[in-house]
């Protein structure tokens, strides 16, 4: 965790780019996030901490009612909650989607089995970018293949693919009823949001569910995001997506995030959480989001996807005490393939990927030293990335 900062106004800390709280009153030391970074609006949050501890009604606000409510909360099941598991999407991006066909149809029926939502099959990349010869088909999920996997049966599941502004041709998405694909979820940075909305209506518009995934969520400047999610809010997609994609953020940053996101949605759209495991917080993030009003969930089975991977499936389903989910079926899983794969592909926290994390960094530069010779030589590449 980073430590507080000064801000030259008393009481008054900065924490991960979050205002905090801290001061004593009446010998009680309290040290609490003001969940923005707004320095206005923290200054208007902490005069009103400030004079219910003063006037003793901070304590008794803080056992009999926050504590109480989400401890209660913890327990309960949330039928609202939907599980995205993009195991050959992420995962994918470690071993450019070669997956055996076994792989993909054992991934396939553990998921059905344990009553997960949604699985998530990979890219609909332009084949002209990413060739075939180098990139498994799970990387461009042509509709030929798709059918072939899926077409003669009920799958029991929803599909989704994940379509990259400037790396996917709108023609390669066909009429949704053509398709055994259910959603097209669209991935883009700040500064190509009206081309993720533009593809989205055209999604939209051919019959599917249509999820933005606004990614690098950590490195975008305050009036950016806002503005942004001002966009988004007004537009007509079904979800968007909460993305820390460097795995930087802390729980606080979050609920505050959270918070604006929810804030911003116009038309009922659902907010949706893809977290990673950089700082070991994807699956504390995640349940985070879920406490905080998040209702598509993604992870993925051991944890794996690009660099320090996801929040684990198992994890997850465990924690959301849904008699519809089943844990067996996705350990069986990870047993029988995720364990056998880690032979060969190498995911999952790692002391490279928390420096880029803590950095609020892009992991290639961990993961090009993780797939080099001098792989825990975590000092030096904590040496280098620091003399930067």
């Amino acid at each position: 965790m980073s430590t507080f900062e000064g801000t030259g106004i008393k009481n008054l800390k900065l924490r991960g780019g979050i205002y905090y709280w801290r001061q004593k009153v009446g010998g009680i030391q309290y040290s609490e996030s003001l969940q923005t970074q707004d320095q206005e609006e923290a200054l208007v949050r902490m005069a009103e901490k400030a004079t219910a501890a003063k006037g003793g009604t901070h304590l008794k606000e803080k056992k009999m009612t926050k504590q109480k409510d989400i401890s209660s909360e913890s327990v309960d099941c949330w039928p609202q909650l939907k599980v995205l598991d993009c195991t050959v999407r992420d995962g994918g991006l470690m071993n450019n989607h070669q997956f055996s066909d076994d792989f993909v149809r054992t991934v396939h029926k553990n998921l059905v089995a344990a009553g997960v939502d949604y699985m998530e099959l990979g890219y609909k990349a332009d084949k002209k970018m990413f060739s075939p010869d180098e990139y498994g088909l799970w990387k461009s999920c042509d509709e030929d293949a798709l059918n072939r996997f899926f077409g003669e049966e009920d799958p029991g599941i929803k599909f989704s693919v994940m379509a990259d502004v400037g790396r996917t041709t709108e023609s390669d998405i066909v009429q949704a009823d053509q398709s055994v694909l259910d959603l097209i979820r669209v991935a883009c940075y700040i500064h190509q949001i009206p081309a993720a909305m533009d593809m989205a209506k055209d999604a939209k518009d051919k019959g599917y569910e249509v999820a933005i995934n606004l990614m690098a969520i950590s490195t975008v400047p305050e009036f950016e995001l806002n503005k942004g999610l001002e966009m988004i809010g007004k537009s007509h997609v079904d979800m968007l997506y909460l993305v820390d994609s460097f795995g930087s953020l802390y729980y606080e940053q979050i609920e505050d995030l959270m918070r604006r996101y929810k804030g911003a949605m116009e038309n009922g759209q659902q907010i949706g959480i893809h977290a990673h495991n950089n700082q070991q917080m994807a699956y504390v993030n995640t349940i985070c989001c879920a406490i905080n009003g998040a209702t598509m969930l993604d992870s993925t089975l051991d944890g794996m996807g690009r660099g320090a991977g996801n929040c684990p499936t198992e994890l997850l389903l465990g924690f959301l005490r849904n008699p519809k989910f089943h844990q067996r079926p996705i350990i069986d899983a990870v047993e029988k393939l995720m364990v056998p794969m880690r032979e060969t592909v190498d995911w999952g926290y790692s002391v490279p990927y928390m420096i880029t994390g803590q950095m609020n960094e892009h992991p290639r530069t961990a993961i090009k030293v993780r797939e080099g010779d001098q792989k825990n030589a975590f000092l030096k590449f904590y040496d280098e990335m620091n003399d930067q």
